[in-house]
């Protein structure tokens, strides 16, 4: 069945159905004073996992039948959605594998070793195909995919929706962009309550394919390449989400790698909070002023940064 925006009813649904399991994560402003507009952050950093990506992993688990879990769960990710998974599958009492690239941070394989799962190193290219072919050799069970499921779509959406609830005013909204349907998510939880606000997805210089790809109005491969940033940035925009992110996002804002590393180190001595990479790909535009001005929510996607990698930017300097 072909993605379609998450209805405020499925929203809505999914909000109750992951109520007890995902944190409702706190919107805070971020505190500077010389900001180009009022930057709000929501802190999605804090879920169980470190990152948002429980709130679709528990509604696609919590809406399976008894019969599609009872094979257990499995998973492809570049790391979150392999902790995320691998959490569901501990609360929830079930088998669980996940597929996770190699290069993926320490940090993140290890929160999927202390939640059980079985954890298999693939390649970067193979993580592409198993998105695109939703394949692997010898898995079972549900598959949960990282951003091209509706109710995977509808649990992202629930943080469109507390925005909203938050900050009724909201003007713009960031949200880091990687497979497409986090961002999918949350600008359909957004565009159905308050349609005049612009919902951009973030990305970063080493590899922004829907700003090319909107750019262009129709899909455009861009050359890619993995950085310390890890959990977003690709090498096109899947095509079974394009039609839904061209539908719902107003465009992209892209950071350089500078940037993301100046606003990680930002958040943290401004606001007391870790981001990794991907979470502050989303502050950096707006401190930038790439995201307009007025009030600015910038969606902190995750946590899950290496603990030399956050040191080093804290010593101001661009992790290699």
């Amino acid at each position: 069945m072909p993605l379609r925006p998450a209805s405020i009813d499925e929203i809505r649904a999914a909000s109750q159905r992951i109520k007890g399991y995902a944190l409702r994560a706190p919107l805070v402003r971020l505190n500077v004073d010389d900001a180009p507009c009022e930057i709000f952050l929501k802190l999605e950093n804090l879920q169980p996992s470190g990152a948002f990506k429980m709130r679709g992993a528990f509604n696609k688990a919590l809406s399976a039948s008894d019969d599609e879990l009872s094979r257990g769960i499995w998973t492809v990710s570049s790391g979150n959605m392999a902790v995320a998974v691998s959490y569901v599958a501990r609360e929830m009492g079930l088998d669980c594998t996940v597929l996770v690239s190699n290069d993926a941070p320490a940090k993140k394989f290890a929160a999927v070793e202390a939640f059980g799962a079985n954890t298999v190193p693939i390649t970067w290219e193979t993580l592409l195909e198993v998105a695109s072919t939703r394949k692997y050799p010898g898995m079972d069970g549900l598959f949960i995919h990282p951003f091209a499921d509706q109710e995977v779509m509808a649990g992202n959406g629930t943080i469109g929706l507390e925005i909203f609830e938050d900050l009724p005013d909201v003007d713009v909204v960031t949200v880091p962009y990687g497979g497409g349907g986090f961002a999918a998510g949350v600008a359909s939880g957004i565009k159905a309550l308050r349609p005049e606000a612009k919902v951009y997805a973030a990305e970063i210089e080493s590899g922004a394919p829907f700003a090319a790809s909107y750019a262009a109005g129709k899909p455009t491969p861009v050359d890619q390449r993995n950085t310390w940033v890890s959990g977003i940035s690709t090498p096109y925009v899947f095509e079974d989400v394009w039609p839904v992110v061209y539908e719902l996002l107003d465009g992209s804002v892209v950071a350089t790698l500078p940037e993301v590393a100046a606003a990680v180190k930002i958040i943290a001595e401004a606001n007391h909070v870790i981001a990794e990479g991907a979470g502050a790909a989303a502050v950096a535009p707006a401190l930038a002023g790439k995201a307009g001005t007025g009030k600015v929510v910038c969606v902190v996607s995750g946590g899950n940064i290496d603990t030399e990698k956050l040191v080093t930017i804290l010593e101001g300097n661009v992790p290699e």
